[in-house]
């Protein structure tokens, strides 16, 4: 009866390791091994951000201990997997490390895991064919490029080589403008004659899964370039009238919205360079929904706290110091989002201040910071405050009210009068 009941007790101990030993393999293979159903639509950009989604969320969530992993693996794991969650919620404050760091995975899991290679990669972005791509294709590839000479510097350098920050009449318009249009980046696509290796290719396709994952859609490179300004939802007509004018108006009106001829909120997209408003009309979020998802996320740094139809708008700062100012409905007719940045170079007064006259401007500026007096630079809205605070009009003198008290000076700007 006892030898009956040893064979027993061995019997149950050998089948409970059995299982334990192939329950772990079972872990380990559903960690590893992702099978990829190759068709159509599988290097297309919505499958392939669906695919890092899912990847990134499984790295994240997986336990670690039940995979059956050496004290030493399971701790560097365990750092990997912390480092991840702590870029993927800083990189949606604007922390371009964190954003580098998670580009530079799903650059990897692309490449390793899902299989993109020279034969397919323009399956998600026509590459090969310049006619159909994009206007946003075509200056995302831009920005790339500039970006990998310039860097940060890479749409200043755009805008200046191409003198993209001048008036010009646009068709519609009755008044000059400051606005980028979708004419003038095929033009200087065409122009820049661009080769794109392999590698090139993929780091673009990144970039766009990412603005469209954690990033701020559109302008999420743009917002990292050292200009004044950039803006989205702040123009165009809002979500609610165009459903009304559904609703009511059968005529010409309702087919131009229809053909994306009338602008919308979701197109509006502005940026803030050398003290200009520039409107980028070659991009757009494309829709509301995504106008909405930038908006919700690119005010969280430092938990602010919710924005909601009772409390309409938050002012904040982003990681990198820029501050950002948010609103919502039913605070405003849309969802929009104004972020300032302060990106100002180290320059002497003499390169910075040069209107007529300067050389009275900068010893007044020197002798009242030597004497340790408080300036104060006030005005009306739209006046060019910042731009005179940063040397940044070339084209303007003002007539300023200046008033002197005993520890500080006060200048009011007005209007501007042009000497050219």
């Amino acid at each position: 009866m006892s030898i009956m009941n040893m064979i027993l007790i061995v019997a149950v101990i050998g089948i409970a390791i059995l299982v334990i030993y192939y329950y772990i393999n079972a872990k380990k293979k559903a960690e590893v091994v992702d099978v990829i159903d190759v068709d159509d639509q599988t290097y297309t950009l919505s499958k392939m951000i669906e695919f890092v989604k899912r990847r990134l969320d499984e790295i994240t969530k997986i336990n670690l201990y039940d995979i059956g992993l050496s004290e030493e693996e399971l701790k560097r794991r365990k750092n990997k997997k912390y480092e991840l969650k702590k870029a993927l919620k800083g990189c949606t404050y604007g922390d371009v490390n964190d954003k580098k760091y998670v580009k530079e995975l799903i650059y990897d899991l692309l490449s390793k895991e899902y299989g993109v290679d020279e034969m397919n990669i323009s399956k998600s972005i026509p590459f090969d064919a310049p006619s159909l791509l994009t206007p946003q294709d075509k200056f995302d590839i831009l920005i790339y490029i500039y970006k990998k000479e310039f860097g940060y510097e890479a749409l200043g350098e755009l805008i200046k080589k191409y003198k993209l920050d001048e008036f010009k009449y646009i068709q519609g318009e009755t008044k000059p403008c400051y606005v980028i249009t979708e004419d003038e980046i095929n033009d200087i696509y065409e122009k820049e004659k661009i080769v794109l290796s392999f590698s090139d290719k993929l780091n673009i396709i990144v970039q766009r899964i990412y603005q469209q994952y954690k990033g701020y859609s559109s302008i999420d490179e743009v917002r990292d370039m050292n200009i004044d300004g950039v803006s989205g939802g702040v123009s165009g007509l809002p979500e609610s009238f165009l459903s009304q004018v559904a609703q009511t108006d059968s005529g010409d009106y309702l087919a131009q919205i229809q053909e994306h001829k009338v602008q919308r909120a979701c197109d509006s997209i502005w940026i803030m360079f050398h003290g200009k408003s520039i409107r980028l009309a070659f991009l757009s979020f494309g829709t509301e929904a995504e106008l909405k998802r930038v908006c919700q996320n690119i005010y969280k740094y430092n938990n602010p706290g919710q924005l909601s139809d009772t409390n309409g708008y938050k002012i904040n700062e982003m990681k990198d110091g820029s501050r950002v100012v948010v609103v919502r409905p039913s605070m405003s007719e849309t969802w929009a989002f104004f972020v300032r940045k302060f990106d100002v170079k180290r320059a002497t007064l003499e390169q910075i201040v040069l209107y007529p006259g300067k050389e009275d401007t900068i010893n007044l500026l020197k002798f009242l910071v030597k004497g340790a007096r408080i300036i104060s630079l006030t005005g009306e809205q739209g006046c060019r405050k910042n731009n005179n605070a940063y040397g940044n009009d070339r084209k303007y003198i003002w007539n300023n009210e200046l008033t002197y008290h005993r520890n500080s000076i006060w200048v009011t700007l007005k209007k501007n009068i042009s000497y050219t």
